[in-house]
This record gives C-alpha cells, structure tokens and sequence, in this order.
C-alpha cells in the first residue's frame, strides 16, 4: 500500500535517527534545559529574525494548540477560528474541554479575512448582553489551512492590523508551516510570520520530526510563565533534549526548508498533472495537501494500491479526496499515482 493519506506515516529524517543515535547515551539536563534545547532555539530566532523571541518546544499540536490558547485567555474569553479550524473539528474539543470556547466564522477556503474578524468583534460588543457571552481575545489560523490554502502576506498583515485595532492576539498554527512556505504561490517568509502574529508554532511531527512542535512568542504579554502552562498541560518532555535535537538537526544547514521543498514541489507537480487531464478540484490548494474530484469508480481502483482520505460527496458519482506529499515522500510513487489515475480515467471501468 502506498500512502498518500497524510503527512506523518513515516517516522523522521534520517539525519535526525541518526543524531538521536549519536547523543544517546549522553547526559543532559531535563524539561528542556539543555544545550540541545538551547541551540535549536537559538537557529530558530535567527531563521525568524527575531533575537527577542521566546521559543519553547512541546510534543504535540493538540498540546501546543491548547496550551498556547490557555496560556493567553481568562476563562470567560474565546478564540475566533474558521469553521474549518483544527481546533474546532479535530482535536475532539481539547480546547473547550479546558474552558475555552471556539467561535467559529464560515469561509469558503479555510481561511479568515481581516473584514470577518472585526465584523465578528464589533458584533459582540454591540449586543448590550455581550457580558452574558463569551468574549472574542484571539484569533486562531493555520498556515496552510486544514484545505490547503494559505495566507498571503497582505492578507496576514490585515488579519494582524485589526487583531492590534480590537486588542485581539494573533496565534498561527504552523503544523505544516514549511510546506505553505516553500510552495511556489507563497510569498511569505519565516520572518514575515514572526513580525505579524503574536504567536506561532513551527511544525516538526509533519515536518520531518518524529514528534515535537517549536512555539516561537513574539508578544511579551504571552512569555511570562509559559513554562508552567506547558507543563499543566501535558506538553513538557522529561527527556526535552530529544526535541531540542530534532529541531536543531532541521534547522541546520537548511534543512527543514529543503525537504519542505520537496514535499511542495511534489504537490505542484500531481496537481499541475491532473489538471492537464481536466481534472477539477474541491478546493484550489497550492500546498502539500491536494483535493481532486474524481469518479467513485476511479476512486474505488485507487483504492487497491493507495491510501488517500475521503473529504466530500460532491455528486451522485464524484467525490473530493485528499491526497498528501510530505517529506519523505518519493518521487516515482507520486508518477504511479499519475500514471494509475490517467489509466482509470482513460478507461473508466477499469
């Protein structure tokens, strides 16, 4: 079977393995104290341009997700967030679970506008019973978004204006980070995102780690203690040099914006594909995550030899599908996935 169906089937880069192997045996100081830790962080402010950024590393989205949220929010307050959003429809409510809810806005591509945010907010405080409703303090996005799409500079830069004017902070999920950052549409860079939001994290489970997320905060308001949220929450590893290890051996030598690369430029190249074979797609995503709109009977041979996630009936006989590219994704089964797809529409009842 070969899988297209995320991003995280494989285990991690082999220059990772190999490092890990390498410090085994060393002994180190715990929770995130060591040199490992240090120096990772270190590359990463530089890579962000940001000197002053605090970066602290956790084992998992969901734990980075909530714990960030909970860290910057009063028990009364809430997190703006698409419909869409991660939080809201993927993390069996671990967020609201902690006492914070999501208030969601429908979109059409996943992603929020600057326009929707400040109608959101002026709409709450307008209402003369907004005491009596949960109060809008973040904004939540993800980058790419959970259909692939992601944000343009101008449109990060918007989001980050109004998120300033309502007194909002700004939080990007940045699970699959690289792979927005390193396709061909984007013109955003890491420092860019560093400069324009108030917190992010950089994505290392998708992204060639093993396991483990960098969160970088710029906002002083959202330093202060962190530490003592990550650990209520389940995010600090005993053993943290393990994620410090990861993330300096992916910011070396560029490393983590080469195989992100790869991933994008594999993308690009099954989407450009399909669309020369009039194939159309459920939504227009420009990063690893790809959304085709093929006939069930197509699907079903598919089925065979690939594994792909559903994502939408769309008539009596088509359905949207996701198919990811990841790091280590190689380049002769993404040509068979072609070549197999081009077959069964040629032929239809094969």
């Amino acid at each position: 079977m070969i899988r297209f169906n995320s991003d995280y089937t494989e285990g991690c880069h082999p220059a990772i393995l190999e490092r890990l192997a390498e410090t085994n045996m060393e002994q180190t100081a715990g929770y995130g104290e060591d040199e490992y830790c240090a120096r990772a962080a270190e590359l990463i402010k530089r890579a962000c341009d940001a000197p002053a950024a605090a970066v602290h590393f956790l084992v998992g989205g969901t734990q980075t997700n909530v714990t960030v949220i909970s860290a910057a929010l009063k028990h009364y307050q809430g997190v703006i967030t698409a419909a869409t959003g991660h939080i809201n429809v993927h993390e069996t409510g671990a967020l609201e679970a902690c006492g914070h809810k999501c208030l969601t806005i429908e979109t059409q591509d996943g992603k929020l506008t600057a326009e929707q945010i400040a109608s959101y907010v002026d709409g709450h405080f307008a209402d003369e019973s907004f005491e009596h409703t949960v109060q809008p303090k973040m904004v939540y996005i993800s980058n790419p978004t959970e259909v692939g799409t992601i944000y343009k500079k101008a449109e990060l830069a918007a989001i980050g204006r109004v998120c300033r004017e309502k007194g909002l902070y700004l939080f990007l999920d940045g699970a699959r980070l690289g792979y927005g950052l390193m396709c061909r549409e984007n013109d955003l860079t890491l420092a860019d995102v560093a400069e324009l939001t108030d917190v992010f994290y950089i994505g290392g489970t998708k992204v060639g780690a093993l396991f483990g997320e960098a969160v970088v905060i710029t906002n002083e308001e959202l330093k202060a203690d962190f530490r003592y949220n990550i650990k209520q929450h389940g995010g600090m590893l005993a053993k943290g040099r393990l994620l410090g290890i990861q993330f300096l051996t992916l910011f070396e030598e560029n490393r983590y914006f080469e195989i992100s690369a790869h991933a994008a430029r594999l993308a690009e190249k099954l989407r450009d594909e399909l669309t020369n074979m009039g194939i159309t797609f459920y939504v227009d995503s420009p990063s690893n995550q790809q959304f085709p709109i093929l006939p069930d009977e197509v699907l079903d041979k598919l089925k065979e030899k690939y594994a792909f996630a559903y994502q939408a009936r769309v008539d009596e006989t088509h359905s949207a599908v996701r198919f990811c590219t990841c790091w280590a994704t190689k380049e002769e089964n993404v040509d068979l996935l072609i070549s197999d797809i081009r077959k069964c529409i040629a032929q239809r009842a094969c």
